[in-house]
């Protein structure tokens, strides 16, 4: 028996395809993908079938939730045409920056009832890609307590997942742990680039620089230890850590520069409720 009952999901791409191969792993029922790239195609598969536009969904499918999994820029010339789920399923959007209200006013929310467009926001990670994700989402008005464990049950085949009650959080969410996974690789691109320029061969350099990073978050993940402690230990009193984390950690280097980074990408995020 599938654990997981018929979705709808609008949007295969990395995040979306992500989230199906772990739904799958627990088990879907019979399910619709709606998304017009000729890859998606493929896969399609006895528990789910894909189609190019939402013209083109099997008359009388009843989902009992709408993923939504599509680039925000693209939310207000798509969402309209699903408004006719709101009446019998809920949502899950897991675009950047869109709103609860912006998404239910696309849906129709206005007009359609007040138990209509009820909608969960959330925001996932990369990580999902081998279920390693930490997904934060947010209850909108109308979501009642099925549709909220359907939601942990679906965010939670990818990872962990936590819950806040003021949207607002969800766009510095977006800054840290949303985009984060780019600013880890962009980690291990430096580590690997600084070693070959101090003549560590390529491989070697590649193979170094992403081991230490995902070891160092695999201690991190298993250490009660605040990072803090852990960076401490590493750090030896005149050694050479403390003397590459004296240019790492001077005002003007990493403590600017992550707030920095962190602030854009709250903005950013702000800016694409409109």
């Amino acid at each position: 028996m599938a654990d997981i009952p018929p979705i709808l999901l609008v949007g295969l791409g990395r995040m979306g395809g992500a989230m199906l191969a772990g739904w799958r792993e627990r088990g879907l029922a019979p399910s619709v993908a709606v998304d017009p790239a000729p890859q998606a195609a493929a896969l399609a598969g006895p528990d789910l079938a894909v189609v190019a536009a939402p013209e083109a969904i099997p008359a009388g499918f009843a989902p009992a939730l709408v993923v939504l999994a599509i680039k925000p820029q693209a939310a207000a010339e798509t969402l309209p045409a699903y408004a006719r789920f709101s009446a019998g399923a809920g949502f899950l959007s897991i675009m950047a920056g869109r709103t609860i209200g912006g998404i239910r006013a696309l849906l129709g929310g206005a007009s359609a009832g007040a138990a209509a467009g009820a909608v969960v926001r959330a925001m996932p990670n990369t990580p999902a890609a081998v279920r390693q994700a930490i997904t934060v989402a947010c209850p909108g008005p109308g979501v009642g307590p099925a549709q909220r464990a359907l939601c942990e049950t679906l965010l939670g085949a990818i990872g962990e997942v936590a819950w806040v009650e003021d949207e607002a959080l969800l766009d510095p969410v977006t800054a840290v742990s949303g985009s984060g996974p780019a600013y880890v690789f962009l980690l291990a691109e430096l580590l690997e680039q600084a070693a070959i320029a101090q003549g560590i061969p390529p491989a070697l350099a590649r193979r170094l620089a992403r081991r230490t990073v995902s070891g160092s978050g695999a201690l991190l993940e298993a250490s009660a230890e605040d990072a803090a402690a852990l960076r401490v230990a590493v750090t030896s009193p005149a050694g050479t850590t403390e003397r590459a984390l004296q240019v790492l950690m001077a005002p003007a280097a990493w403590p600017d520069s992550i707030a920095r980074a962190i602030a854009a990408a709250t903005a950013r995020s702000r800016e694409l409720a409109g």
